[in-house]
């Protein structure tokens, strides 16, 4: 066996919030008329080690552990692709850490699959642009494991920033950050509250049924259609520096986005939207795919902010801090021979 130059590398990769356009970035829309999506990496982080290991076999750790012979043998799926797409088979140790659950709804799978394959390119001693990571990411989650799921969350996930994404017909995305001044970011962050549904789902049975309906039901395209338009104006809000107005598009994204699925909303989440919407919120929607996770609100008064953090507190719905990030997946520890 011969010694592998690199001993340890570990990644740091962002969570995401998605600001506009979210769904546009899945194949069944976005083949047809081209997706927007407007996005921010946040400080919430997943955190992916590779390293040399002294026995021939694989060594995992992430919410359960494995011990395996054989690249093959590997039950958790994501790892076990990236391995193969790196040829990596034999002597190693991979173990993820994320600050938090995937429950949230803030894009972790994206973010543990960047983070993994930049770990792993790294560790072969191979440089990777954030839009080749992105992609490499994008075709073992969507090409390889056919999961339901679109371009945003790896795309933000390798660039960080507040970033626009223009998805081509051909799947291609444009990326460009968001031409948005300091002073409008600052009001944007401190106007944003995310509080915790206390419901958990998975995301790819929302994003399932929203497929599934979108074959049934052509009311979809236009609802989506709607998304894409308000995704732009959004753009141009932040560019403008009008944020408040963001806030009340975020309320009409959250009517349309119901539409497109019966699994995004429900009575309870429905009640909690026009609690807040009552106690002063301009506008908000449930992070990610829907269903359950995080609810993000808009409210640009003090009185208000105060209203609904006591109100929602109350009720335990946990309020979490999510301040914007302005990198994207980086190597934050790499360690080779002779580097002690």
């Amino acid at each position: 066996q011969k010694m592998h130059p690199i001993d340890l590398i570990i990644s740091k990769t962002p969570f995401r919030i998605s600001l506009g356009g979210g769904g546009t970035d899945l194949p069944f829309y976005y083949e047809r008329e081209g997706g927007f999506v407007i996005s921010s990496a946040i400080q919430k982080f997943m955190y992916v080690l590779v390293a040399r290991r002294v026995h021939p076999n694989i060594l995992l750790s992430y919410s359960k552990s494995e011990l395996c012979e054989r690249v093959e043998d590997i039950k958790h799926e994501i790892i076990r692709e990236c391995l193969k797409s790196t040829n990596l088979t034999d002597h190693l140790v991979v173990l993820s850490h994320a600050e938090l659950g995937s429950e949230y709804g803030l894009g972790s799978s994206g973010s543990f699959t960047v983070g993994l394959l930049n770990s792993l390119c790294k560790y072969n001693q191979k440089d990777m642009t954030k839009s080749e990571l992105a992609s490499f990411a994008c075709r073992i989650q969507m090409d390889v494991l056919k999961q339901p799921s679109g371009k945003q969350d790896e795309h933000i996930a390798a660039f960080g920033n507040m970033m626009s994404f223009e998805i081509k017909k051909d799947g291609n995305v444009v990326a460009k950050p968001l031409a948005i001044s300091s002073k409008t970011k600052n009001t944007l962050q401190n106007n944003l509250l995310f509080f915790h549904t206390n419901i958990t789902r998975s995301a790819a049975d929302v994003l399932k049924n929203q497929h599934e309906n979108s074959l049934r039901d052509p009311e979809v395209f236009e609802h989506m259609n709607k998304i894409k338009e308000i995704g732009l104006k959004t753009k141009k809000c932040f560019e403008i520096g009008n944020v408040d107005e963001f806030g009340l598009l975020m309320d009409e994204h959250w009517y349309e986005k119901r539409k497109t699925s019966e699994k995004i909303s429900n009575p309870l989440i429905d009640r909690q939207y026009e609690r807040a919407k009552n106690l002063g919120a301009l506008g908000g929607k449930i992070i990610g795919a829907g269903g359950g996770g995080l609810f993000m609100f808009y409210v640009n008064n003090d009185d208000s902010k105060k209203n609904i953090r006591k109100e929602f507190s109350a009720s335990g719905m946990n309020e979490i801090k999510l301040p914007f990030e302005e990198k994207g997946s980086n190597i934050i520890l790499n360690l080779s021979h002779g580097s002690q």
